[in-house]
């Protein structure tokens, strides 16, 4: 810290404030005291005297505004319109107390949080300012618990407390619906509902939409106790552009960093003629804003679609008026619709046949026969599917649902042939040569979102109407409630699979398909991207910084490829030599023309991805009604036609055919599939926490470096194991370095596939740096947190490894036992950061920069994309990736 101990009357001014501050801190409820000891003052209590006062709300309530004022309370600056929203509705009308609702439990948590602040800064009306907000933790007040009755003894304890202080208690209630409603006790329920009806204090509570609709709605003798305060804004007035851009930053923490016009879009603005018109992402605050309608209507703009949940639309303009829009003031950041292109034994080799019967895992899971992936829907973002086909017809239909957004109309077929492979390859059901062709989760269920054509094509703006429908109201002219849930709720959307993408140009703090998966992503819903199929030139030689969208974003699970060489045994598997390398190339350029290079660590891990078996689509008859008579039998899809050597032989009646593809497409299913075998046995765990266990478990393999491999090769064995293990009532309200598995140790970091073990890498992926140690998954650490991304909040500079226990960028905590690093290794084969330097400090951050075209180890960076005139990003990478889906890596593989 640096003061300038020279201006004393300011020291001393400080040293007042202080003094100030913490007197504040320990204001006392003086109501009760004082009917103790009439005629006389009484002096703020201390923490032993208030807890001997109020000895249950201490125990199972945490003071917020206390906290606040000793500045001990992680601030968190979103959702402040939601925040006065829930104050005004506190001083404004007696009879109904405020209930939050929203899907994050650290967005409702933040909501209480703001209201502490304010308070404790004194920025509130004259009604709220003795007040100060109590947490009610029911993780505390349940712990232990033998019977209903006990629980709620506890909470009448509480509320007798909160009643002694005379009105000056503000009682913070998530999950409001284990307290009060059709899904609490008789008791608990009317305690709570006395305390509201006779006005004896405040109450805030929490829940989700879809618990309040199920529980507090449907009981109209408590739902007319609350007034719903929705912090979604998924059907709030579309007018309302200060309340939209609060929402936009609640769901996605990254603001837009530096030019707001992409390279690719000012290289085409530069080609293109005086009247020549373009096709762009325009992302800006609110869709709806009559400003913005106003803006693009006097540059001649054309909206072709609005995607109000990722504030973006799909538009069609003037080239040279992107610039007058880019300086409005109104819009955020303005790109190409560029093309998209897809990438294009696994149960034995992953650990998956070993999960699939597991009686350990199977444990406390009703009904459940099998580790599969029942009960976990899986979206599938591609070609379509072929919804005939055994492999998602055998024993129960596996496709939920189908909705196409190419324009095709096609929701039944997959003429190109890509997505039916993909879809397979995370939940075919076995039909054909036992379960050597059976997908990771076969129990799981599908949702068909069709992205790309007839030709294995589609547009960023498709991608984004599918991401948008996911978090989505089913019909989205009614509000939300129990008959019309969000998309993602009604069919159960846990993981999102995208083996496509785009050159990642723009950085992802600005890109708009990086922006919509971290919303996704916020939302609680898993998101696996395809690392890209670039690794390597026309020579063979290897290229790192090849990474595609939406890839390059921290908070998406990102899947390079693994070659197996057809056995189930790891000790030969090696990266496939197309698999896309890191680090991430996307970049953002500052006022001063300086560029910003991402740089962040990619892939997150690899999977099988070479010469994989799986479903083979049909792409329909020709003949009459569609049955192949008096005309052309069915015909086979686009792929196979152009390239007859795909398919496998296996089969030759239609609807049971299989074929060969290769390439990060087919790894990023199968990381999709263990995901939602994890899910299956604790579907608590955060996205971010999936995240994590895939990384921690996965086998290091020897010979291959961090920006090839990630952390390693999949291991669904170890990553079901330790999921099961973690606890499912971890909350908003849990603290850093509480207990985070319900064992009191770490469990065994070795896995044993064909009779080899191996060891778990025991390390994760920040944005720029490393972390490993046991304290990573036996203390919780907020990062893990819905609404949160790995990464977030960690800083280091100057390639400084961080020591235990020391706090580092905003306040985030590493427990004690975690080293974290950033020079990049080729693994030993043992864990993480082990083996020989690759790399020394070079992807901290983007004050080093590696330079396109620089030479490091045993490759070469360079950049992503090369726009020619017509806004389609392509050149010789397309070519290349494509040859490596059809072609692979020609080494044994599996038959």
């Amino acid at each position: 810290m640096n003061m300038k101990t020279k201006h004393a009357p300011a020291v001393t001014w400080f040293t007042t404030l202080s003094l100030i501050l913490s007197l504040c801190a320990g204001i006392s409820f003086t109501g009760s005291t004082a009917a103790q000891s009439p005629g006389r003052k009484t002096a703020p209590e201390t923490a032993a005297q208030f807890a001997a006062i109020y000895p249950s709300l201490t125990k199972y309530a945490t003071d917020m505004t206390r906290l606040a004022s000793l500045n001990k309370l992680e601030r968190i600056a979103d959702h402040e319109a939601d925040v006065a929203r829930v104050i005004d509705a506190l001083t404004r009308d007696a009879s109904k107390d405020p209930v939050v609702i929203g899907e994050s439990d650290l967005d409702r948590d933040s909501i209480a949080r703001g209201v502490a602040f304010r308070i404790a800064s004194g920025n509130v009306p004259e009604g709220l300012r003795s007040k100060r907000v109590f947490s009610l933790s029911l993780d505390a007040i349940s712990k232990d618990a033998k019977t209903s009755q006990e629980f709620e003894s506890r909470l009448q304890a509480v509320i007798a407390d909160a009643e002694k202080a005379e009105g000056r208690v503000v009682l913070f209630i998530d999950k409001l619906h284990e307290y009060a409603g059709a899904r609490a006790t008789n008791v608990a329920t009317a305690t709570l509902r006395n305390v509201i009806t006779m006005n004896r204090f405040m109450v805030i509570g929490a829940t989700t939409p879809e618990a309040y609709a199920d529980y507090i709605a449907s009981d109209e003798s408590v739902a007319k106790l609350f007034q719903p305060i929705s912090i979604d804004h998924l059907n709030d007035s579309a007018a309302d552009s200060t309340t939209a851009k609060t929402n936009r930053r609640a769901r996605q923490s990254e603001e837009f960093e530096g030019d707001k016009i992409s390279p690719d879009l000012r290289e085409l603005m530069q080609s293109a003629g005086s009247n020549d018109r373009v096709t762009a992402i325009l992302q800006v605050d609110d869709v709806q804003s009559a400003e913005v309608n106003s803006l693009l209507a006097r540059h001649s703009v054309h909206v072709d679609a609005r995607l109000p949940q990722l504030g973006a639309m799909k538009v069609e303009l003037p080239a040279k008026a992107v610039e007058a829009l880019a300086k409005s003031g109104l819009t955020n950041y303005l790109s190409p619709d560029v093309k998209l292109e897809s990438f294009g034994h696994v149960t034995a080799t992953t650990g998956t046949d070993q999960v699939r019967n597991s009686p350990g895992l199977l444990a406390g899971l009703l009904g459940a026969s099998a580790i599969d992936g029942t009960g976990v829907g899986i979206a599938v973002l591609d070609s379509g599917m072929d919804t005939a086909h055994d492999a998602f017809t055998t024993g129960s239909a596996r496709i939920k649902f189908s909705k196409d957004f190419t324009g095709e109309n096609n929701t039944t077929g997959d003429p190109y042939g890509h997505g039916s492979h993909v879809a397979a390859c995370a939940s075919a059901a076995s039909y054909s040569n036992g379960t050597s062709y059976q997908g990771i989760a076969p129990g799981a269920s599908l949702i068909n979102l069709r992205v790309l054509n007839s030709q294995g094509t589609g547009t960023a703006a498709a991608l984004l109407s599918a991401l948008n429908w996911i978090i989505s109201s089913a019909d989205p002219t009614k509000p939300v409630g129990s008959t019309n849930p969000l998309n993602k709720d009604k069919y159960n959307i846990r993981i999102v699979n995208m083996s496509l993408g785009a050159p990642a140009i723009s950085s992802y703090k600005n890109d708009p398909i990086c922006r919509a998966a971290r919303a996704l992503v916020d939302a609680g819903i898993v998101v696996v991207a395809a690392a890209g199929n670039n690794g390597k030139d026309a020579n063979g030689k290897k290229i790192y910084g090849q990474i595609h969208a939406p890839g390059n974003d921290p908070s998406v699970i990102t899947v390079g490829a693994a070659n197996t060489f057809g056995t189930n045994a790891r000790s030969d598997d090696g990266v496939a030599s197309y698999s896309s390398r890191g680090p991430t190339r996307s970049h953002w350029t500052d006022a001063n023309g300086v560029v910003h290079y991402d740089n962040l660590l990619k892939p997150d891990l690899i999977a099988p991805g070479n010469k994989l078996v799986y479903a083979e689509s049909d792409a329909g008859s020709s003949g009459l009604l569609g049955t192949g008579l008096l005309g052309s039998p069915v015909s086979l899809n686009a792929l196979v036609t152009q390239h007859p050597e795909l398919d496998s032989g296996t089969n030759e009646n239609d609807n049971t055919r299989l074929m060969y593809l290769s390439g990060s497409s087919m790894a990023t299913p199968v990381v999709a599939g263990v995901a939602a075998l994890m899910l299956q046995t604790n579907p608590k765990l955060t996205p971010n926490m999936v995240k994590m266990i895939l990384m921690y478990t996965a086998q290091p393999l020897k010979g291959w470096n961090m920006l090839e491999q990630g952390t390693g090769e999949v291991n669904a064995e170890g990553a079901t194991r330790l999921a099961k293990l973690v606890r499912t009532n971890i909350t908003s309200t849990t603290k850093q370095d509480d207990p985070m598995l319900t064992t009191t140790s770490a469990p065994d970091p070795h896995t044993t596939i064909a009779s080899q073990t191996f060891s778990w890498s025991q390390g994760i992926f920040f944005r720029h740096q490393y972390a490993k140690g046991t304290s990573l998954i036996t203390k919780y650490q907020t990062y893990y947190a819905q609404g949160a991304a790995l990464g977030d909040g960690v800083v280091t500079t100057n390639g400084v490894v961080i020591g235990d226990g020391v706090v580092i960028g905003d306040g985030v905590v590493l427990a004690d036992g975690v080293v974290i690093g950033d020079s990049i290794f080729t693994s030993a084969g043992v864990v993480i950061g082990d083996g020989s330097v690759f790399l020394s400090g070079v992807v901290i951050g983007d004050g080093i920069l590696l330079a396109d075209g620089v030479v490091i180890g045993d490759g070469v960076v360079i950049g992503d994309g090369v726009v020619i005139g017509d806004g389609v990003v392509i050149g010789d990478s397309s070519v290349l990736a494509m040859s490596a889906m059809v072609q692979g890596d020609n080494t044994a593989c599996m038959k």
